[in-house]
């Protein structure tokens, strides 16, 4: 079927560093406007990819059944904030040096399928690292891995195709944090980070660009950017000059190592 272009437009708004209650509530708004849309109380609504580094917290989906008040203390005590949540999946961990983005989007502008959705996701993620150098894959488990290592986790949800929550992918995390949980509750698998794969490291700000491209080409859309300042558009210009020099200094380093 095919898409008029407008609905296939996609804003960016990036959030910066805010917690994840705040920006849980900036999801919410913008769930709402496509809502007051079906309802006939605004014109328009429009389809935004929200892009936020959190600070240190816990945040587990709607199987919570594992997680009692005496696992939610014990996780306060190391600093970071809980959230039980409505999106899918177990416990999870977002903080400094991972890139989190939420689309708020209409998937009957794309594919009316979260099944769909959920792969897009997945190969954003993978491109992304490609765009490193890194091969990471999707396998059974929910999420992107570099062999038997997460880089990237989901937790989505879907009301009449309005999709909240989303995905996170580890830059230069501090994977201590992951040391006191059980990551989306998966036994006997590492946790990773762009930075740790690389042994170089990479930033938030460093993956924007990549990201974005990625983004784009999965969805089959185009992205505005008039919700950015300056400043957020020059990290986006200069995260990409910095992926490629990073390129060229790791195919040099290969090839004298040879």
């Amino acid at each position: 079927m095919k898409m008029d272009g407008a609905l296939r437009l996609i804003k960016v708004v990036n959030l910066g560093r805010m917690g994840f209650r705040a920006a849980e509530q900036v999801q919410n708004n913008y769930k709402q406007k496509h809502f007051d849309f079906f309802h006939g109380r605004t014109p328009s609504a429009e389809n935004t990819l929200l892009l936020v580094e959190h600070d240190p917290v816990y945040t587990i989906g709607i199987r919570s059944k594992n997680y009692d008040k005496e696992t939610e203390q014990k996780l306060l005590g190391t600093g970071a904030d809980f959230v039980r949540t409505d999106r899918g999946g177990l416990i999870t961990f977002h903080g400094p040096g991972q890139l989190v983005a939420y689309p708020i989007i209409n998937l009957k502008h794309f594919k009316p399928s979260m099944k769909w959705y959920v792969c897009a996701l997945e190969k954003t993620m993978i491109d992304t690292c490609k765009k490193f150098g890194l091969k990471a894959n999707a396998n059974q488990e929910t999420g992107v891995w570099i062999e038997d290592r997460k880089i990237g986790a989901i937790g989505i949800h879907g009301s009449r195709y309005v999709t909240t929550h989303g995905i996170s992918l580890n830059c230069n995390t501090d994977l201590d944090w992951y040391k006191h949980i059980v990551p989306c509750g998966i036994e006997d698998k590492g946790v990773t980070s762009i930075t740790e794969e690389l042994g170089s490291e990479v930033k938030v700000q460093d993956v924007l660009w990549p990201f974005l491209e990625s983004f784009k080409r999965q969805f089959n859309c185009d992205l505005s950017f008039e919700y950015l300042s300056k400043q957020d558009l020059s990290l986006i210009e200069e995260s990409e000059k910095k992926r490629k020099q990073m390129i060229l200094e790791s195919a040099i380093r290969m090839k004298n190592q040879v």
